[in-house]
């Protein structure tokens, strides 16, 4: 019976001690975006390319 009564009480102080390891991870902002990651892939975002200014193209040429 006392084997009973350790096992609760150990199990009780692993709970608790998740319980805190979740409530600081929630203040720390760890679950504050959980959507926007997984979809990230999903979007095509496209680089935006400045032309170069020294090139100088074919029609500027014969100006």
């Amino acid at each position: 019976m006392s084997v009973i009564y350790l096992l609760i009480s150990i199990s009780i102080l692993v709970a608790i001690g998740f319980f805190i390891a979740f409530i600081r991870a929630v203040k720390t902002g760890q679950y504050d975006d959980d959507y926007t990651p997984s979809v990230r892939m999903l979007f095509d975002d496209e680089l935006k390319v400045k032309p170069n200014k020294s090139v100088q193209t074919i029609e500027e040429k014969q100006i």
